[in-house]
């Protein structure tokens, strides 16, 4: 599968990979902060947009954080469609930007060439993980995803074991359904999403072993109104606790089991936060603290302690976890927080698998 997926991600920047045939500009010389200089960072999202209410939200996020407390100089550039990624990376590179991060798995293959073309920049890229050089045999088996692009020692790969925190949304979503049907709105096919879907249907199951549960990809993560109508169908089907998977996308999904009355788990970040027009459907939310995981990034540049290579969110080290019940804290049986426990303990010991 990891194969067809790369396939997808190659096939979406064909038309711009046909820019690598000019010569390429001369990379700015970003390498080493002057005294006293401010670090500048530009944050290049993908087609979700800044205020996705999700992932971009979060890692741009994390960039006005490095701006408060490292005073770093910040910007972000909107990608409306997989053709801007490369030409968006360019204007922050041709500007001499020091740091940029790029977000999403459908970014990893105009990072990598402009990681390239750009080696004395420092990248960080979310969700999509590189060999740290070139001809290594290693990768994170926790992640599994991860691609040989000839040796990137400039870019930084902010992975999160999605399925970890999904298997805990699956744990509530199984303890608290009533129908037992649960199902994911899902966004794009890509490994994170997967990670995420994996993770969500066995934990259900693993709670509740007479759960149905349903999922649908939808290709694209910015289509609310596909994934509403998606949510709909399912609940349709007898769903009671929708989990968007898939930034807006997603988001459409939760918005229909608001309307419809019934339970929601939202993604990424905590979208009671975020998303307050289903806070109360939301049981909680499956959480990747991208913001935290820029944030360290940005900070291990300026520092000078910068790594190429995979860093891994999990939840071990407190990368990701379930946001707080909120609205449904006194709702929600005291019999499943303590499932939800008994599988975190499982999960970071071993004994529980995701089956991702």
């Amino acid at each position: 599968m990891r194969k067809a997926i790369r396939s997808v991600s190659v096939l979406l920047l064909a038309g711009l990979l046909s820019a690598a045939c000019a010569a390429p500009r001369q990379a700015p010389t970003t390498g080493s902060q002057a005294a006293g200089a401010k670090l500048r960072v530009g944050l290049v999202t993908d087609t979700g947009g800044v205020n996705d209410k999700s992932f971009n939200q979060s890692a741009w996020a994390g960039v006005q954080k490095a701006v408060a407390e490292l005073g770093a100089e910040a910007k972000f550039i909107e990608s409306k469609q997989p053709t801007d990624y490369e030409k968006n990376i360019d204007q922050f590179a041709t500007e001499n930007y020091d740091v940029i991060v790029t977000v999403g798995f459908l970014m990893g293959d105009a990072t990598a060439a402009k990681a390239k073309q750009y080696p004395n920049i420092k990248f960080g890229i979310v969700d999509y993980a590189y060999f740290p050089t070139e001809g290594s045999p290693s990768c994170d088996q926790t992640i599994k995803d991860c691609y040989d692009d000839g040796g990137l020692k400039n870019v930084t790969s902010l992975m999160f074991q999605e399925d970890e925190v999904g298997f805990l949304a699956g744990v509530v979503a199984g303890g608290m359904t009533q129908s037992n049907v649960v199902c994911t709105v899902s966004g794009m096919e890509i490994p994170p999403v997967v990670r995420f879907v994996t993770g969500y249907q066995n934990g259900a199951k693993w709670i509740n072993p007479n759960v149905n549960a349903l999922n649908v990809y939808i290709p694209s993560f910015i289509d609310p109104a596909k994934g509403k109508e998606t949510g709909n169908s399912m609940i349709d089907q007898g769903c009671d606790v929708v989990f968007g998977v898939g930034s807006n996308t997603g988001n459409g999904g939760l918005l229909a089991a608001k309307e419809r009355g019934k339970m929601a788990i939202g993604v990424d970040v905590d979208q009671y936060e975020t998303y307050p027009e289903v806070r109360d459907a939301l049981l909680t939310s499956a959480a990747k603290n991208v913001d935290v995981a820029v944030f360290e990034f940005i900070k291990s540049v300026k520092e000078g302690t910068f790594k190429a290579g995979i860093n891994t969110a999990n939840l071990k080290n407190g990368g990701v976890g379930l946001a707080p019940y909120h609205d449904w804290e006194s709702k929600i049986p005291d019999s499943v927080k303590a499932k939800v426990q008994e599988a975190i303990n499982g999960l970071k010991d071993g004994s529980i698998k995701t089956g991702y």
